[in-house]
């Protein structure tokens, strides 16, 4: 741009010169009319070069703003897809809470058929499968696992932090003596051995609790019948009264058992599915903030690039500004010399304002 107003200047330098010399000559209207259009053909051609860089220059400008939109519009449609997904999952979980309440309903006939040991273990896997299948996703659940020693246990539920095992044997042959019982001496001796029972299996299910081998630091003892549960909680067989409480501290507190019935069970297993769900949502949280800093990232280098366009225009109107100014000067010289003005005034251009000089 300098080399151009240089340029400007020896041309109008030459024309004054040829103006001093035809005021030495009858010819001095005809040179005049022929300076004053020279000039003005210099003016044109000055404004004509300016328009066509400013121009480019908002081309650019409009081109960078068309791509930037463009990404934004990608990752907001990313980010609103993602959300999409976590709200279906929610659904689904909802969906799941309203299925289990209807798997108490499944399983209350349960204990009415059974009557044969082999037939009460096989019924009990059955029950404690079916609350698994209908409320843990696939994979997060296996049956029949083997421990690293060889031993099997019914059913684990596998999370991040390690498996839990659960239980499902138990014997119902003194629970049903104890309850049709009529002798007080009859009754006190399967009271006993009834507890004894319950005590052993309780051993039984803690042998699975360990943690050196994945587990988490308990087991569940799951009861295939919501009957035999209550009786527990209430420390009743049937119009018995049996101390069974302290059996369940000592389940919990000693062993780390948890004593559980179908029902309870799966509420246990919601709150593991929450657990699973509010994973999910923080994995997708994370990829959602990813996407977010990609997007502040090529926002700052957008506001980057217009600042460059800003600066570049500021510059372009202060050569422009420099030009007319001297166009001013060579109209104030034209004046001294022929007595008239030529009329090169013209109005100067402000300079954009950029957001951090405001």
């Amino acid at each position: 741009m300098e080399w151009l107003v240089i340029i400007l200047l020896v041309a109008i330098l030459a024309l004054l010169a040829y103006v001093v010399w035809a005021r030495k000559t009858p010819q001095e209207t005809q040179g005049m009319v022929l300076l004053q259009q020279r000039i003005q053909e210099l003016e044109r051609s000055l404004e004509m070069k300016l328009g066509e860089g400013t121009s480019r220059m908002f081309e650019n400008m409009r081109a960078q703003f068309g791509e930037s939109q463009k990404l934004a519009t990608d990752i907001r449609d990313l980010v609103a897809k993602q959300l999409t997904e976590v709200r279906i999952e929610q659904t689904k979980t909802n969906e799941s809470t309203t299925r289990f309440m209807t798997i108490a309903e499944q399983l209350a006939n349960l204990e009415k058929v059974l009557k044969h040991q082999k037939q009460r273990g096989n019924l009990g896997e059955a029950s404690l499968e079916l609350i698994l299948s209908n409320i843990l996703p696939p994979g997060s659940y296996k049956m029949q696992y083997e421990f690293p020693g060889g031993e099997t246990v019914d059913a684990v539920v596998v999370t991040k932090e390690g498996v839990i095992p659960i239980d499902a044997k138990f014997s119902l042959d003194n629970y049903q003596r104890l309850v049709n019982a009529i002798d007080d001496t009859q009754r006190a001796e399967l009271e006993k051995q009834f507890k004894n029972d319950l005590k052993m299996r309780i051993d039984e299910t803690s042998k699975y609790v360990r943690p050196k081998d994945g587990t988490l630091p308990f087991a569940f003892m799951y009861i295939p019948a919501e009957a035999i549960y209550y009786d527990l909680l209430i420390n009743e067989v049937g119009s018995v009264k049996v101390n069974t409480r302290n059996l369940i501290d000592y389940a919990y507190n000693e062993k780390k058992v948890i004593i559980v019935s179908p029902t309870t069970f799966a509420a246990y297993l919601q709150s593991v599915l929450y657990g699973f769900k509010a994973f999910k949502i923080e994995e997708t949280a994370k990829d959602i903030a990813k996407n977010v800093e990609a997007l502040g990232r090529h926002l700052k280098t957008y506001e980057d690039y217009y600042n460059k366009i800003g600066n570049s225009l500021s510059t372009t109107v202060n050569h422009y500004n420099a030009g007319r100014k001297e166009l001013g000067k060579v109209d104030k010289d034209v004046l001294k010399i022929t007595g008239g003005s030529i009329g090169l005034d013209g109005p100067l251009l402000e300079k954009p304002t950029l957001a951090g000089d405001e």
